[in-house]
């Protein structure tokens, strides 16, 4: 038997992960980086093979890794989160520097990155495993604190999208008894669903400065469904 509450225990950070190139650059938000080996340092990341820049980094064998800060935007969340490169140019409105190989480097939110070459890659179902040799590793800011996936899910009611490797179907979750009644609130604004039973905090008790995790916008404004 698998009970999925256990995967939520699983710590993460939260990163952008971009590849690309100053001509044209993706990238899409990640759960899953972790440093594999220490000498050479190689970081292994996984991108769900519909992700535009699954592509990118097969083409160009490069990715870089942006470390979000605590209190990363919405912004920066929803635009490499929620929305798909092939529908728009991802990087256009945001602060890019380029690195030593050409590859793209998120610096909006960001406390560090990292540029990576591929040297190997796997295939592990939906997603690639894309395993990369450090080419450049700097911190941007020193008093900022990373974000993770736990504060991500727990203080800012986000939720993986679909293509992440943690996403986790909320038919696979344990159930809550049947005489407890839960609300679903949307934003008006970016059509963000809060709901009540998957995120086991009521919306009433989420704190008055609570904003939407996609869009930014605030708590009074979400319409309940």
């Amino acid at each position: 038997m698998i009970n999925y509450e256990a995967l939520f225990k699983i710590s993460y950070g939260l990163y952008v992960v971009c590849s690309g190139s100053k001509e044209y650059g993706n990238g899409y938000i990640s759960n899953t980086v972790f440093q594999v080996t220490s000498d050479p340092p190689r970081f292994a990341t996984c991108c769900n093979k519909d992700n535009h820049t699954a592509g990118l980094v097969q083409s160009t064998g490069l990715f870089s890794v942006s470390v979000l800060q605590l209190d990363a935007s919405p912004t920066t969340i929803g635009t490499f989160g929620y929305k798909s490169g092939k529908d728009s140019n991802k990087l256009e409105q945001m602060n890019v520097r380029y690195g030593e190989t050409g590859v793209p480097i998120v610096l909006d939110d960001a406390i560090a990155f990292l540029e990576c070459r591929v040297t190997e890659t796997y295939d592990v179902g939906t997603h690639w495993m894309f395993i990369g040799e450090l080419v450049q590793a700097e911190v941007i800011d020193e008093s900022q604190d990373p974000l993770t996936y736990l504060h991500y899910r727990k203080v800012r009611k986000g939720v993986a999208p679909k293509n992440a490797p943690t996403y986790i179907d909320k038919s696979k979750l344990e159930k809550k008894p049947a005489e407890q009644e839960y609300g679903r609130y949307e934003c008006p604004a970016c059509g963000y669903i809060y709901d009540e039973e998957k995120e086991e905090t009521r919306f009433e008790d989420l704190p008055d400065d609570w904003v939407c995790p996609l869009c930014g916008s605030e708590k009074e404004e979400f319409v309940k469904l």
